[in-house]
C-alpha cells in the first residue's frame, strides 16, 4: 500500500497497522458471514464511510447475524429493534419518566441510542417510526418534546427489507431512503458456500454445549475514526471526480446519451448522491490497499449508492425496469475518463 496522503501527521507505520485491523476485520466476518462476501464489503463501507445501510433480502441470509458480528468486533453497544405496525417513536427514541420522589421527569434512553443499530424489517413500521428514525439518521438527534439529545459519535444504521412480503407494510419514503449511503441487495448463496454453512453451524452448535464462547478481540473507536479521517484523505484525481459527477448528473439529464433511458427516469439523483458516492468509493479504494481512487472504484459501489436514488418513471416500472437496471444503464452509456 503506497501512503503519498496520511491524516494528522500519522506515519506509514501507523497506516500499515491501522489497515491492517481492518483487513483483519473483514477476514474475521468472511468466516462467520459465509457466502454473503458483498454484504461483510458494503458494511464495512458503511462503518469507515460514516453512513448507514439498508439490505433486503429474504429471511435467514445472516442480515442480522451480519450486523451482530460487526458490533461484537467494535468497542460499540448494539441493539437490535424489531419494526411492527405498532410500534410508537418513543419504542424507539426513549421516553420521559416522571419520578415522584423528585418531582420532576427523567429522559431514559431507547435503543436508538446505541452505536449500532439493527433496525429489523424497517418497512414494517409506520410512517410517524420512520420519521423518528429519520431524524436521528439524519441529524445525529433525538429531539423529545423541548429537549434534543445528541446520538454517540459513532451512529452505524443497519435496516432489513423482506422482498417477499409485502402485506402491512409501509414503503419508505424517497426522502428516508435518501439518508441510506447505500442500499444493497443479497441473494442466496452457492453450493459450497452453503455447505460451508452447514458445517459452520454444526461446529457452533456443538461449541455452545460444551462450553461458553470465547471473548472477541475488539477494535477501539478510536481506529475506526482514524480509519475515517485517513480514507477523507484518499486522492482523487480531477478526471475521476468528474466521472463521478458525470455519473450522478447523467441520472437526471440521461437523455443526453440515450432518449429511451431518458424517458425511463423519473428523478436522478441529488448532490447528496454524489457525496455518498466519493465517500464510498473512498472508502473502497481504502480498504482495496490504495491510497487514490480509481473509476474501478466508482463503479464497483455505484450500483448500491445509486440504486434507491434513481427513480424509474411509470412507463419504465411497467416494463420492468427498476433503480438498479437504470443504474447499470448509466453506466454502460457514460464514458471513462
Amino acid at each position: 500500500m503506497q501512503y503519498a496522503h496520511l491524516a494528522n501527521g500519522a506515519t506509514p507505520e501507523d497506516a500499515q497497522r491501522l489497515h491492517g485491523v481492518f483487513t483483519g476485520l473483514r477476514e474475521a466476518l468472511a468466516q462467520e458471514i459465509i457466502g454473503q462476501a458483498a454484504l461483510v464489503e458494503r458494511l464495512l463501507v458503511a462503518l469507515l464511510a460514516d453512513g448507514h445501510l439498508l439490505v433486503e433480502g429474504a429471511p435467514g441470509l445472516a442480515k442480522t447475524t451480519a450486523v451482530r458480528a460487526l458490533a461484537s468486533r467494535l468497542q460499540a453497544d448494539f441493539a437490535r429493534v424489531q419494526f411492527t405496525p405498532d410500534l410508537l417513536p418513543a419504542d424507539l427514541t426513549g421516553t420521559e419518566v416522571w419520578r415522584p420522589q423528585e418531582g420532576r421527569f427523567e429522559f431514559q434512553p431507547g435503543p436508538v441510542f446505541h452505536p449500532i443499530l439493527l433496525a429489523d424489517e424497517i418497512n414494517r413500521a409506520p410512517a410517524k417510526v420512520q420519521s423518528a428514525l429519520l431524524e436521528a439518521m439524519g441529524e445525529r438527534q433525538v429531539t423529545v418534546g423541548r429537549e434534543t439529545y445528541a446520538l454517540p459519535p459513532l451512529f452505524l444504521v443497519m435496516a432489513t427489507q423482506n422482498p417477499i412480503e409485502q402485506e402491512g407494510t409501509f414503503p419508505l419514503p424517497e426522502a428516508q431512503l435518501d439518508r441510506f449511503l447505500m442500499h444493497v441487495r443479497i441473494g442466496y448463496p452457492e453450493v459450497e458456500a452453503e455447505m460451508d454453512i452447514l458445517r459452520l453451524a454444526r461446529k457452533r452448535a456443538g461449541e455452545a454445549m460444551r462450553s461458553a464462547p470465547a471473548e472477541l478481540a475488539q477494535i477501539p473507536l478510536e481506529d475506526v475514526f482514524a480509519a475515517r479521517m485517513a480514507i477523507l484523505d484518499l486522492h482523487m484525481a480531477p478526471a475521476v471526480e468528474r466521472y463521478l459527477v458525470e455519473l450522478v448528473l447523467a441520472s437526471r439529464d440521461a437523455g443526453r446519451y440515450d432518449a429511451d433511458l431518458g424517458r425511463r427516469i423519473a428523478w436522478g439523483a441529488s448532490p447528496r448522491g454524489s457525496i455518498a458516492l466519493e465517500r464510498c468509493a473512498k472508502a473502497s479504494a481504502w480498504l482495496a490497499g490504495r491510497d487514490f481512487v480509481t473509476p474501478d472504484d466508482v463503479r464497483a459501489v455505484a450500483p448500491d449508492v445509486l440504486r434507491h436514488r434513481v427513480l424509474p418513471s411509470y412507463e419504465a416500472t411497467a416494463e420492468g425496469w427498476d433503480g438498479g437496471r437504470l443504474v447499470d444503464a448509466l453506466l454502460e452509456k457514460v464514458p471513462l475518463p
